[in-house]
């Protein structure tokens, strides 16, 4: 395919297009100054991010008569809390951001959960662009509004729901990418499979591989149909009160791994990927979908490279951790389940049937709730 096209997200008086193309970051100031930006724009990214391309895009930003001002947070989950936050708004304050200023997240998913946030609250609002550097962020967290941080207690319980001017997608930032960076984005890449698209799921099987090479065209394809499925589920349910809870598939067990890990045991994506494999598990002891589809996302994660192994943690703490997630309803988690690969169910689970399938999964003898 092409390495350049456009994804809408359509979200009535808040629609806006995700732009995929090679050397996109190189053109960002034309693309502000197309945007109707005149002024201060605030770049937020972190020092891992600003090494690389910090430098080019505020040249690039400041040959179209705009006036940039970096913002370099910490890299790492472990700074995504209200305290950054309060930085970038110290940086827009002191130098008198208005509401037509613009701010725009150059990075990871942290850093684009964290100057979404900042800028929706910053004046009670301005306006951001997304420009995400990894695997993650480009097919999942740029795209559907979602800012915010974590809270010792619990991933991302503080933050709202601020849809971005924009999302700006250059691939060949991954080049730059640790290979454990790349891996661990792949898991959100095969999340969609499951949940949306058999076909997709079947093509990442065929040139995962090639995916993990990043070569050019599988990797623009792969960005191009995740963000396809990501802006149609969030344009049927922007808040996620129905079916925008299908992207927490591997999230509900993932993001208590991460949580029980520091934030730096595991980073995201590798707790997602966990997570896909062992709530098909639990979906499977449930008697939702068969062995074979739990045996054929194993497959497809650890061809990835990633890991299907859940750390030795006792199930009460990995239920504790799950409980403080944002996912709980009514006190009660709720999880989504695979039924077959491209179609997902949503319910919640029982502490007793988690504890059991987890002794069951670890020795005794297999077998439905």
């Amino acid at each position: 395919m092409s390495t350049s096209c456009i994804v809408p997200v359509s979200l009535s008086e808040r629609s806006y297009e995700i732009t995929i193309k090679a050397g996109l970051l190189e053109r960002v100031g034309r693309e502000l100054k197309k945007q109707g930006v005149r002024g201060k724009v605030g770049i937020v990214t972190d020092r891992h991010v600003a090494r690389h391309y910090l430098k080019k895009s505020l040249e690039a930003i400041k040959r179209h008569g705009l006036d940039p001002v970096p913002i370099i947070l910490p890299p790492g989950e472990r700074s995504k809390r209200l305290k950054t936050v309060e930085q970038i708004l110290d940086v827009l304050a002191r130098h008198r951001f208005e509401r037509s200023s613009m701010l725009v997240a150059l990075g990871g998913g942290v850093v684009g959960d964290m100057a979404g946030f900042a800028a929706s609250i910053y004046q009670r609002g301005i306006p951001y662009i997304q420009v995400p550097t990894t695997l993650v962020a480009q097919v999942d967290s740029s795209v559907g509004g979602k800012t915010g941080v974590d809270h010792r207690l619990g991933k991302n319980l503080i933050g709202s729901f601020y849809q971005p001017r924009a999302v700006w997608i250059d691939p060949s930032t991954l080049q730059t990418l640790p290979a454990r960076e790349v891996v661990a984005g792949l898991a959100e890449v095969i999340k969609y499979g499951i949940i949306a698209d058999a076909s997709f799921f079947a093509y990442l099987q065929r040139h995962m591989s090639a995916l993990r090479r990043q070569t050019p065209g599988i990797v623009a394809a792969v960005v191009k149909r995740s963000c396809e499925i990501k802006a149609e589920v969030v344009a049927a349910d922007e808040r996620e009160s129905d079916r925008r809870r299908i992207l927490n598939y591997g999230h509900t067990i993932g993001h208590a791994l991460e949580a029980l890990g520091g934030y730096q045991s595991l980073i995201h994506g590798e707790a997602v990927g966990i997570g896909l494999v062992q709530e098909a598990e639990l979906a499977c002891f449930q008697e939702i979908c068969s062995r074979a589809v739990v045996e054929e996302i194993r497959r497809t994660v650890k061809e990835a490279g990633l890991s299907d192994r859940m750390p030795p943690w006792t199930p009460q703490r990995i239920w504790k951790a799950m409980l403080h997630d944002k996912k709980v309803s009514g006190g009660r988690v709720v999880g989504v389940w695979p039924e077959r690969i491209g179609q997902v169910r949503i319910g919640p689970i029982d502490k007793r049937v988690f504890e059991r399938w987890y002794a069951v999964s670890r020795g005794a003898p297999h077998g439905p709730v």
